[in-house]
């Protein structure tokens, strides 16, 4: 896809389980592992409610499915991964301090073999109110587990464990040593088990896909060809100094390559994805713009006022985006 782009009270602790055998209660010491170290005390403000700006993203499409298990269209996924945060993604700060800290499992090794530690961020809460904890990454697994989407992305997960509230156990049938950046998938983004038919989990759909998430942004409007995101003012990373610097993120489906540019270029979107090849070399020779490699979209070009957008793989979280100017519409 190439783009151009201008509560409810905790609960107490529990021991749970997921899989066929029970789990043998065993101490267990998370030492030094991937994500461990993170200096993710607060840093530099981040600009006020009102006062970071709209970004608008063109798309080629509507965004189908925002459930992020069962979202397979990149708009849908670039939606849903505002709204959606997998367990061992990252974060990054806004206005280029190139900061970045581990995302809800604070940190995630390999035990041995087949087994993998997560050990879950504190303080975290649903944008429902709900707590994120063991529990909830128990409901997730055993979705997972139990739908076609979620075999297939994870074949050989056997069995998830929970000895203690904030410490996850992943028993895998057979060695996996890239099994953390599978968990970084945004199809694997967590979701609140009160936005499942049946909390526990299994085989559920979610009641209204597109809420129920832990994710920088919250789905505010949602109609004929646009979507509207607006900041979670109750997001873990904000006190932290991780953003979202925007206050909000507008996607209009705009069919049409030249019509994209066009906006791109009057600056009335930021953001225009899928052009085709003469308009994106047109979008490279604008002085005004500028074009690099966004995440799992391809080749992208960036409107000048847009900064920190991630290069990664896979649709990109958008909390460390901001713009250097805000023009009125």
């Amino acid at each position: 896809m190439a783009l151009a782009c201008a509560a409810r009270a905790r609960r107490p602790p529990r021991r749970h389980r997921l899989g066929g055998a029970l789990a043998v209660a065993v101490a267990i010491a998370v030492g030094p592992g991937c994500g461990n170290g993170d200096d993710d005390s607060p840093v530099g403000a981040i600009a006020p409610p009102g006062a970071g700006g709209t970004l608008v993203w063109a798309l080629s499409e509507a965004p189908r499915d925002l459930d992020p298990l069962l979202s397979t269209s990149p708009a849908g996924q670039l939606l849903s991964r505002q709204i959606y945060e997998p367990l061992t993604s990252r974060v990054e700060t806004p206005y280029g301090e190139g900061r970045a800290a581990s995302g809800l499992a604070e940190s995630h090794r390999r035990a041995n073999g087949a087994v993998w530690l997560l050990r879950l961020r504190h303080g975290v809460t649903f944008q429902d109110g709900s707590a994120f904890d063991a529990e909830a990454v128990i409901a997730n697994a055993r979705r997972w587990r139990t739908t076609s989407a979620g075999r297939r992305l994870l074949p050989d997960l056997a069995e998830v464990t929970a000895p203690r509230s904030y410490l996850v156990i992943f028993r895998l049938d057979q060695p996996d040593p890239r099994f953390d950046r599978v968990l970084a998938s945004p199809r694997l983004g967590i979701v609140s088990p009160e936005s499942l038919p049946s909390r526990s989990g299994r085989t559920s759909r979610l009641r209204e896909p597109g809420t129920g998430g832990t994710g920088p942004f919250e789905l505010r409007d949602r109609g004929a060809g646009r979507s509207l995101i607006a900041r979670n003012l109750d997001w873990w990373g904000s006190p932290r100094g991780f953003g979202p610097a925007l206050d909000e993120v507008e996607f209009r489906v705009v069919p049409g390559d030249e019509e994209r540019l066009r906006l791109l270029k009057t600056g009335t979107v930021q953001v225009a994805e899928d052009l085709g090849p003469d308009q994106l070399a047109r979008a490279r020779r604008d002085p005004l713009l500028t074009t690099a490699k966004v995440g799992g979209a391809g080749t992208a070009g960036l409107e000048r006022s847009v900064r920190g957008i991630p290069r990664g793989i896979g649709p990109p979280s958008l909390s460390s985006v901001w713009l250097t100017r805000i023009g009125a519409d």
